[in-house]
Parts: C-alpha cells; structure tokens; sequence
C-alpha cells in the first residue's frame, strides 16, 4: 500500500520535475543569486546614503542603481522559474520603470 502510495506521488511530480527542467539552469545561478541578494543591500545603503546628496550625486547613484537592477532582473529571469521568477521578475520591472521617470524627470536624458 506504501509502495503504491510513494509511486502515485512520484507519478505526479515526474511532469512537473520534467517541467521544471526544460529550461536548463546555468551552474552559476546559485551564485549569482546570492551576489544578487548582497549587491541589493549594498545598493540600498548607497541608495540611503545619497538620499540628502546635491542632485548630480544623487543622479549618478541612480543611474547605477538602474544598471545594476538590469543586472539583478537578467539573474532572477534566468536563475529562478515559476510563481518566484514572476514575481521577482515584475518587482524589477516596475523598480527600472520608476527610477527611469525619476531619471528623466530630474536628471535630464543620457
């Protein structure tokens, strides 16, 4: 009965594993999520620390801020699949749009 049991799970997981792994990962993503999780800190103490700054350093941060967001939503795209990816994937998205408005608004085309 056991047997029967653990075999009707395994049945219905096979589809989704086989699913899951139609895209292949790169070997690098566990490393380039966790390099993702550090930069987003690190970005968000430069982020703290410009927020007083005049408005040609507080440009110069954000345009980091927008290429390193780039890089973060290529990794979350490529790295992570399913409900994760799409969500991390959309935060990336609405983030770059945001701070391109505040880009051109404030800090003028480049």
């Amino acid at each position: 009965m056991i047997v029967r049991a653990a075999a009707a799970v395994l049945l219905t997981l096979v589809p989704t594993f086989a699913l899951a792994q139609s895209r292949p990962v790169p070997a690098t993503c566990t490393r380039d999520l966790f390099q993702n999780e550090a930069g987003m800190r690190q970005r968000q103490y430069k982020m703290q620390q410009v927020a007083n700054a005049d408005q040609a350093t507080q440009c110069a941060a954000w345009r980091e801020h927008v290429a390193f967001m780039q890089k973060a939503r290529s990794v979350f795209a490529t790295c992570q699949s399913g409900r994760e990816r799409e969500q991390n994937v959309a935060q990336m998205d609405e983030s770059l749009s945001d701070y391109r408005v505040l880009l051109a608004n404030r800090c003028g085309k480049r």
